[in-house]
């Protein structure tokens, strides 16, 4: 039998999706059919879900409700402006900024802001916005020249350098600075810089602010070499005068500080007398009586990594001992504390004399 093929018409809907298509196939007495899916297809209305409601309008008309404007920030971390500077000054006049007005906003600023916001019953921010910058206007007075540009520290207590030598022997030119300069800012120095200081009229700080230094260099000539560092004039020991009456009895390290001398003493009688120095300001060689606790011939700083050798130590880390800076500079310079000697080969002699439990007086 000859087989037929059968068409079915297929439909389309009006967006051209196919709606039905059917073919059949007789072959040997069967019907073959097939068909297309068809598509979903999606309504142009809009579901209940999907609609959404107006809008209700405010009691006031204006269709939402308002919001007050943000506050405008004046300054913030960060700032570095004329204004901060201001804003630093006006805080130190109440005692929440301590630092010198630089201008720039940063992490010590942002504290000082918390803390007068904290004072004033503001809200805590950091940052200065239109009422606290209002508050803080109003609480304080316009800042003074002075006030926004203090004078610059130029050296103070505990600096070492050059510079605070050349103060030493400055201050020196006009008596107010009676020692050797040293290059230490301790207490002497402070004392003479106050001296200065209430002589020229300014503020009696001991501190050298750039004020200072400008009234100092303008009344006092450069210092020459020798005022630096001058030389010093250590007058021959006369040891059964100059002794003192605990070195007279057993033996001795008697060191005087007036005659910058150590003299070796056994029963009152002087064996041997050296030139020795002493600690800077800052690292005084300590007086009084002791004994030698322990000796280290090729002694080695660990503290100050520096050698130490014949060291008779007498008091903590404080010992007698060979420098050889001493023997190079002199006395243009200090210990750290010890007593220096710089004949190396008399104490090298010294040190397999002396036997520990020996006494060390050191003495004005």
């Amino acid at each position: 039998m000859r087989s037929a093929l059968v068409r079915t018409s297929a439909r389309r809907g009006p967006r051209g999706v196919l709606l039905s298509a059917a073919a059949a196939l007789t072959a040997g007495g069967l019907l073959l059919t097939g068909c297309a899916a068809q598509a979903d297809e999606t309504s142009d209305e809009p579901s209940a879900s999907q609609e959404e409601s107006a809008p209700e309008e405010s009691d006031d008309g204006s269709g939402g409700e308002s919001e007050e404007p943000a506050e405008e920030i004046l300054m913030a971390f960060g700032d570095d402006t004329d204004q901060v500077r201001e804003l630093q000054a006006r805080l130190a006049q109440l005692g929440h900024f301590t630092a010198q007005p630089t201008g720039y906003y940063g992490d010590v600023t942002v504290g000082a802001v918390s803390e007068y916001q904290r004072a004033a019953d503001l809200e805590v921010s950091g940052e200065v916005g239109e009422s606290t910058w209002a508050a803080l206007t109003e609480a304080t007075t316009d800042p003074t020249e002075d006030e926004l540009f203090p004078p610059q520290q130029v050296m103070g207590y505990g600096d070492n350098s050059d510079q605070v030598r050349e103060l030493q022997a400055r201050l020196a030119q006009l008596g107010h600075f009676e020692e050797n300069p040293t290059g230490y800012y301790g207490d002497v120095t402070a004392t003479a810089v106050s001296a200065f200081q209430t002589a020229a009229g300014l503020e009696a700080s001991g501190t050298v602010f750039d004020d200072t230094w400008a009234a100092l260099t303008g009344s006092t000539t450069q210092p020459t070499e020798e005022e630096m560092y001058p030389p010093l004039e250590v007058p021959d020991a006369e040891p059964e005068s100059d002794l003192d009456e605990r070195c007279l009895e057993g033996r001795v390290l008697c060191v005087s500080k007036t005659s910058n001398t150590l003299s070796w003493v056994v029963d009152g009688d002087v064996q041997l007398t050296l030139d020795v120095r002493f600690g800077a300001e800052e690292t005084p060689t300590r007086e009084g009586e002791f004994e030698v606790y322990w000796k280290s011939r090729n002694h080695h700083s660990t503290l100050y990594d520096s050698p130490m050798p014949y060291a008779m130590f007498f008091d903590g880390g404080q010992a007698v001992h060979y420098s050889e800076d001493f023997a190079a500079n002199g006395y243009n310079g200090a210990s750290h504390g010890c007593v220096n000697v710089r004949d190396e080969d008399a104490i090298a002699g010294l040190f397999d004399e002396v036997n520990e439990g020996d006494k060390v007086v050191v003495y004005w």
